[in-house]
């Protein structure tokens, strides 16, 4: 037995059927690159809504402890841009809300919210260092 091979039939490619594979991988990549920015849009929106939570907590805070201008500040620079702040003050009671829309608008419909709510700290005296002194004692004389 020497030198014995079996030879394969050749294969016959169909003029056709050329480019196909490059088609196919251009339509996986078009569909790969959509779920990859439905992904990224769908972090963006999760970091908004951290970046809503953070701002409404922060505002709320500083509400309660009598700080309102300062609050809102705070919160508009926290909060996604485009946030709306809303505060409200009841008599012991503070909530405040922030809301807004992804960056971009990618995901309609979505929309991100938080609210925080804080109990109001007492307040001290407008000016300190005027105090009402004590009504002195009653004394009675000898004379």
């Amino acid at each position: 037995m020497t030198g014995t091979s079996r030879a394969r039939p050749a294969r016959s490619r169909d003029p056709a059927d050329r480019g196909m594979v490059t088609v196919e991988t251009a339509i996986c990549l078009g569909g790969v690159l959509v779920v990859l920015a439905l992904v990224l849009a769908g972090l963006s929106a999760l970091l908004g809504q951290i970046e809503c939570t953070d701002a409404a907590r922060e505002a709320a805070r500083l509400v309660a402890r009598g700080e309102t201008e300062q609050a809102r500040k705070v919160a508009e620079q926290i909060a996604p841009s485009g946030a709306a702040v809303t505060i409200a003050v009841t008599a012991d009671t503070v909530t405040v809300t922030v809301s807004a829309h992804p960056v971009g608008d990618v995901l309609p419909g979505v929309s991100m919210h938080a609210e925080a709510d804080a109990v109001r700290e007492p307040q001290p005296p407008d000016d300190p260092t005027t105090t009402t002194p004590a009504p002195a004692p009653a004394t009675k004389g000898n004379g």
